[in-house]
């Protein structure tokens, strides 16, 4: 009873969390098409006054609510592992003259967890073995490509303008995001490496390799924060 109540617990709250991600994407998106202002971006032109080319209560609503689900999220996120390391963990201790009835408990607190996993796994989270976690990437992009020279390296390699960097390598974001991307690829020149990006709202992977090309620099591209 305590498997398949938990069970159910869980599974709601996976339910929860996907819908927030959806959520989650959709502002994502809409902060950083083109010419948006990004995550984090400035609302006002260079002159201190307003932008006028987008709805800055809008944005600030979006801003506001992006930062109030990945803060549920992370609680989701725990719930749902401390409720997984319990369907695990949790044993009856059943008296030797109830058997019967703890064997017939074990099988189905054992049939929960593993319908719970089977679950999980056809959703696209990732399982591991006891004790148990749920692996959720949050695609959350740090800056995006502005610029980008036909035949150069990135170009070759598949990235496109407006592509939103969510990986680069080791870079996930964080401070100093240009700083690292430029080192990252000075560090990786004539090595592929794995990247990550937002195109139309789809997550799409890429192999990039920096290398000399009759053009500046080793991707021959150029990012901006957003």
């Amino acid at each position: 009873m305590v498997g398949a109540n938990l069970k159910a617990e869980t599974m709601a709250l996976m339910d929860k969390r996907a819908a927030m991600e959806t959520e989650m994407s959709s502002i994502v998106q809409r902060l950083c098409n083109p010419g948006g202002p990004g995550l984090s971006g400035n609302l006002i032109d260079s002159e201190g006054f307003p932008r006028e080319d987008i709805d800055i209560p809008m944005v600030r609503a979006d801003r506001r609510r992006l930062a109030e689900i990945k803060s549920e999220h992370s609680e989701i996120t725990e719930k749902i592992n401390v409720n997984i390391q319990i369907l695990h963990s949790v044993r009856p201790t059943a008296r030797a003259s109830s058997t019967k009835d703890s064997g017939s408990e074990e099988t189905s607190l054992s049939a929960a967890v593993t319908s719970l996993s089977a679950s999980m796994q056809t959703s696209g989270f990732s399982v591991a073995s006891r004790p148990m976690y749920v692996d959720v990437v949050t695609s959350i992009p740090f800056a995006m490509v502005d610029e980008i020279t036909e035949s150069s390296p990135a170009a070759e390699d598949g990235l496109q303008l407006g592509d939103q960097l969510v990986k680069f390598g080791n870079v996930e974001g964080n401070d100093n995001v240009l700083q690292r991307l430029a080192a990252e690829a000075q560090s990786n020149q004539g090595q592929a490496v794995s990247v990550q990006v937002l195109r139309q709202g789809a997550k799409v992977g890429l192999s990039v390799t920096p290398r000399i090309w009759q053009g500046r620099g080793l991707l021959g591209c150029h990012f901006r924060l957003v």
